[in-house]
């Protein structure tokens, strides 16, 4: 689990450097405003997700054949790639095909998560799971801060005259922007050395199967999944989550710099407090809560949470509210660990790749159908011709799927009691 947890943490990191700085690039390749910028953003992530959706079942069923470490590294190679186009980027171009080759290769949550299950018993699964929450939360503390702190000083005359006369840096147009993402890319690079000479392998040698091309596809993996009737429920609860968490996800950064006028920094400084409060949820709270509540009062207490959280940011009048609109927010997060470590015992151990992978996939399915809604109800809401200027218009949707999602949870939980 250390291992495991240090790949992560640097994996997400560098996805956190970039995000703040995110919108000003796209804006200056468009050459548009933020409201345009924000609907190339949620295509940009389409691409991204589509293209995973795709391979996810691929690189899953690849781990439960040759293990979980070869995958793992591949993956932090394909993102180090990304980052690399993506500083270099003339074009959106160039930002759409360094978004395709990070969703082909980008299985790092996926062989995390097939790993996680590899070493945990059936007891501490969900818990375990939310070890990748705390990764992520963690990782976003420290990622935005950084991606704020880089943009700053690669703004300053000394950094950029010194740049000029390194080769690297001198091809970089606008280095204020872009130098946080070659900062990624070598963190992702530096991961993959990490992983190569000290992460071990999980998934032992009588636990392996041969990969198979029907159940390496994402239709085929699906129906897979249609062996377990118990857990199709939770998973249909599980995709809704993640449709609504692009509200957070696509629209952050767009919507607070819109509302309230915040730098990039800022940004930086408000995604570090909400991975924060992630870190502490999940790398602590949830347990204590999981055995406290018990995965289904876990799941529902979540899901409400959530759900209240997404209403209060769409309704934030001041920029302060926002940090203060977290905590139910973060607090939400035992829902998701729950949720997964209820599915994983409900599968075999020498199909956990396989469930992964299927997962994964499901996931990039909603980041198709998450970032352009999103993003796009924050254009329509925002442009000069919507009937009414609501900024918060996605963090509404997301309340009312996450609702969805709590009911479709309970009706698949109270079924699966009667049987028992």
């Amino acid at each position: 689990m250390g291992f495991i947890f240090i790949t992560l943490l640097i994996d997400v990191t560098g996805l956190g450097i970039i995000i703040p700085v995110m919108p000003q690039l796209i804006e200056q390749l468009i050459h548009g405003n933020l409201s345009e910028a924000s609907k190339v953003s949620g295509w940009l992530t389409f691409a991204y997700a589509i293209t995973q959706f795709c391979c996810a079942p691929i690189i899953g069923n690849l781990s439960d054949q040759y293990g979980r470490r070869p995958v793992l590294l591949l993956s932090l190679l394909g993102f180090g790639i990304d980052y690399i186009l993506l500083a270099f980027a003339p074009t959106l171009g160039w930002l759409l095909v360094g978004r395709i080759i990070a969703g082909f290769t980008g299985a790092s949550f996926t062989t995390a998560s097939a790993y996680i299950a590899d070493v945990s018993t059936p007891e501490k699964r969900a818990q375990n799971f939310g070890m990748i929450g705390a990764a992520f939360g963690i990782g976003f503390i420290l990622g935005p801060t950084l991606g704020s702190v880089l943009s700053h000083i690669a703004s300053g005359a000394n950094f950029k005259a010194w740049a000029a006369n390194v080769p690297v840096l001198g091809w970089v147009d606008n280095i204020t922007v872009r130098f946080p993402f070659l900062v990624a890319a070598l963190l992702c690079l530096v991961n993959a050395l990490y992983g190569y000479f000290i992460l071990p392998e999980s998934l032992a040698a009588s636990n392996r199967r041969k990969f198979q091309w029907v159940r390496a596809n994402p239709i085929g993996s699906l129906k897979h999944l249609r062996k377990h009737p118990a857990i199709m429920g939770l998973i249909a609860s599980l995709i809704l989550i993640h449709i609504s968490g692009h509200a957070v996800q696509s629209n952050w950064s767009f919507y607070t710099m819109y509302k309230f006028h915040w730098s990039p920094a800022q940004v930086g400084y408000s995604l570090s407090f909400v991975g924060l409060v992630i870190g502490l949820v999940q790398g602590g709270l949830i347990r204590w809560v999981l055995p406290k509540l018990g995965v289904e009062k876990s799941i529902y207490v979540g899901l409400s949470l959530f759900a209240v959280g997404f209403t209060l940011f769409a309704f934030a009048t001041d920029g302060w509210m926002m940090y203060a609109f977290m905590i139910p927010y973060g607090l939400g997060g035992i829902a998701g660990p729950a949720i997964q470590g209820y599915i994983s015992n409900n599968i075999p151990a020498n199909e956990q790749g396989e469930l992964q992978g299927a997962l994964t996939s499901l996931m990039s399915a909603t980041a198709i159908v998450g970032p352009p809604l999103m993003t796009n109800l924050f254009g329509f809401f925002t442009a000069a011709t919507a009937p009414i200027n609501f900024p918060g218009a996605p963090f509404v949707a997301a309340a009312m799927l996450t609702l969805t999602s709590a009911l479709l949870a309970y009706r698949t939980l109270k079924a699966v009691m009667a049987k028992r």
